[in-house]
């Protein structure tokens, strides 16, 4: 909490030419972040997963590809909402390779 504190006193002494530029650099940082979805090495074998569960997205991936409607998704899982399947399908589409060798080894196993 002192850490937060300290971060607000000082962002209010800096100009809106500082602010900008220190924006800038956090959104590089979380360039490849996706809001929702987090990857927790003791949690599902670190596969990423929608926030507030242990539904991975390769799961969920996979019922779409299988022709599951989205509503039928919500459905099923009713912690689900449908901005975490927005994010789902959005991690998806920049992680398609991680996400495709996932379902792999799922059907294998």
């Amino acid at each position: 909490m002192l850490q937060k504190q300290t971060i607000e006193e000082l962002f209010s002494t800096l100009t809106r030419s500082e602010k900008a530029q220190l924006l800038q650099w956090v959104v590089r940082d979380l360039g490849d972040a996706f809001p929702g979805i987090e990857s927790t090495p003791d949690v599902c074998g670190g596969e990423p997963c929608i926030v507030r569960t242990r539904i991975p997205v390769w799961l969920l991936v996979q019922a779409k590809s299988l022709g599951t409607t989205e509503s039928d998704i919500l459905r099923s899982y009713p912690t689900l909402r449908a901005e975490d399947l927005s994010n789902a399908w959005g991690y998806y589409r920049m992680h398609k390779e991680e996400i495709q060798q996932q379902i792999k080894q799922n059907e294998q196993a």
